[in-house]
């Protein structure tokens, strides 16, 4: 579907061409007139899909049919300043045509900036883009007035809840008025966020896209191995690959700090994130990464979602993640914006049936790479799913697409508008 055959206004439809943005994702072409015709909105749906564009489209538009009273009229709250500063970023041109303000309201940043916060929210910023505890933070000082919201949006709720941030966002909920419109995002739906939905949405339509397997452009590996082995595999791995651009993930922030260090003292370039980093050096760590100033970022899952790095050349799971949702978000890390990359997955000998479960997701066996015979043994991996049968190879073929032949009723565009 075009964007132009939805109900969206023409100066927001000027500004997705002015973006290159034409057809719709299939969040976008099912959550917008979801939107648009006041419907509070459950939508299930993973990183890289477009929902940040499936509820600032209509969400502007329907802000744009009335003129601004001097009060907040939209909150979205979001789990990183990172994600804040991003979205913030897609508004500006999603709303370039219309008089609507905004502001991203986040920790990590000096007085200064604070207080430019605090002047936004005392003149009535029409959009507020929060981090929980920074909104509170503002709250707790007295001078924001939520009575004129009308739209509340929480994106990547199960992360926030991951964070602990259910009572803050419980807390703001409470504060504001009853009649407004809620769209609640989330990549998973496990009971915590079932439970928060019951409690702050007012019969929500629901969407539910399938988790998308990852992109045939990453090149996906196994490494079959001891606990103790992990580290100089790795060191192996950094000294035969290109080893720029780089995430390595790990289970726990402790095993991020010791990696970190062990890596820096063989001399490589690499820096944290985990979340005992507060966001001031979140950010600098961010900036450096993304400058080329650090080669390597080792983290926890605290980047595996809403960050955009369009550049990074390999994904490495240190430690094999809990679900294969998580698999799928932290190896799409790489290989975006038509790009490839490479995904390397070290298996230890505890987390094979674990890795088999993701491989049945998947559909097909990931390849073992073999380990170095002057690394010692390893375990052996048959290969087999949790059911008993063997896993298909995986094939790295290009797929034909569905329909080669596509009608433009107008012109080829670029692609849908994306997260």
């Amino acid at each position: 579907m075009y964007f132009d055959e939805l109900d969206l206004s023409d100066d927001i439809l000027d500004a997705l061409d002015a973006m290159h943005f034409e057809t719709c994702t299939p969040i976008q072409e099912q959550a917008i007139p979801v939107v648009l015709d006041g419907h509070d909105l459950m939508g299930v749906a993973q990183t890289g899909t477009g929902k940040t564009a499936a509820y600032l489209l209509p969400t502007i538009d329907l802000l744009s049919h009335s003129a601004s009273q001097g009060k907040v009229r939209c909150v979205v709250m979001v789990p990183t300043h990172e994600l804040a500063q991003q979205i913030d970023r897609q508004l500006q041109g999603f709303s370039y045509y219309l008089s609507i303000s905004s502001i991203a309201i986040h920790g990590g940043n000096d007085g200064k900036e604070f207080a430019r916060q605090q002047q936004a929210i005392k003149s009535g910023a029409d959009i507020l883009i929060a981090t929980p505890g920074r909104l509170l933070a503002h709250m707790k000082m007295g001078y924001v007035d939520l009575s004129g919201v009308e739209h509340f949006i929480l994106d990547e709720a199960d992360r926030m809840l991951d964070m602990g941030f259910y009572d803050d966002i419980a807390q703001i909920a409470s504060k504001l008025p009853k009649d407004r419109q809620t769209l609640m995002f989330s990549a998973t739906m496990p009971t915590k966020i079932q439970k928060l939905a019951n409690s702050i949405l007012n019969n929500p339509v629901e969407i539910k896209l399938a988790v998308s397997r990852p992109t045939e452009k990453i090149d996906q590996s196994a490494i079959v191995c001891y606990e103790n082995q992990k580290t100089p595999l790795l060191k192996r791995l950094f000294k035969t690959a290109y080893c720029e651009r780089v995430i390595v993930f790990a289970a726990s922030k402790l095993k991020v700090k010791e990696l970190t260090r062990e890596l820096k003292r063989s001399g490589w370039s690499v820096g944290e994130m985990h979340s005992d980093l507060d966001q001031a050096q979140r950010e600098t760590v961010m900036s450096d990464f993304r400058a080329g100033r650090i080669d390597i970022l080792v983290a926890t899952d605290i980047v595996s979602r809403g960050i955009d790095i369009d550049d990074i050349t390999m994904v490495v799971n240190y430690d094999v993640p809990h679900e294969a949702e998580d698999y799928v978000h932290r190896i799409g890390r790489t290989a975006r914006a038509g790009a490839g990359g490479k995904a390397v997955t070290m298996v230890s000998d505890r987390d094979i049936r674990r890795f088999r479960y993701i491989e049945q997701f998947l559909g097909y066996e990931v390849r073992k790479d073999p380990v170095p015979a002057d690394y010692g043994k390893t375990p052996s991996y048959d290969g087999r799913n949790s059911n008993g049968k063997k896993a298909a190879p995986q094939d790295n073929k290009p797929r034909r697409p569905a329909n080669k032949h596509r009608f433009y009723r107008r012109k080829k565009g670029t692609g849908g508008a994306t997260e």
